[in-house]
């Protein structure tokens, strides 16, 4: 599958946002903390479809800190993506191009990730429900 569009430019300040510069003149920025929220990850795409199921859902711990998140680094994926690790130690997310165009805050209006309306999984981990 082709990429869309791909960055030329991407400026880290891992205490506030992660801004790119788009082979199209567009110029996103994320702040850090809308990242964590909406990681690509697997964990994270399923304890927010848990939570729009149940807003009493219980956060992991990481989660539960008052303290601002920030990021601890990146890393390029090839040239499709880039892996961001997070100061509260989450670091399983990879933010392909074309899912970060789609996450852009400047058009993201609903503040949801593409699939997270689909329903959760009642056995995420495939082992077979024992009822």
């Amino acid at each position: 599958m082709k990429q869309t569009h791909s960055p030329t430019n991407l400026n880290l300040k891992k205490d506030q946002a992660l801004t790119i510069e788009w082979d199209d003149g567009l110029i996103s920025t994320y702040p850090i903390a809308y990242l964590r929220r909406l990681s690509p990850s697997a964990d994270m795409r399923e304890l927010r479809k848990s939570m729009a199921k149940n807003p009493l859902t219980i956060l992991p711990d990481s989660m539960g800190t008052s303290e601002t998140i920030t990021a601890t680094g990146a890393e390029l994926i090839g040239n499709y993506a880039i892996k961001i690790s997070f100061s509260d130690g989450h670091d399983t997310g990879m933010y392909t191009w074309d899912y970060l165009r789609q996450i852009d805050p400047a058009t993201n209006t609903t503040g949801q990730a593409p699939g997270d309306d689909a329903s959760p999984h009642d056995d995420p981990l495939g082992l077979g429900s024992k009822r």
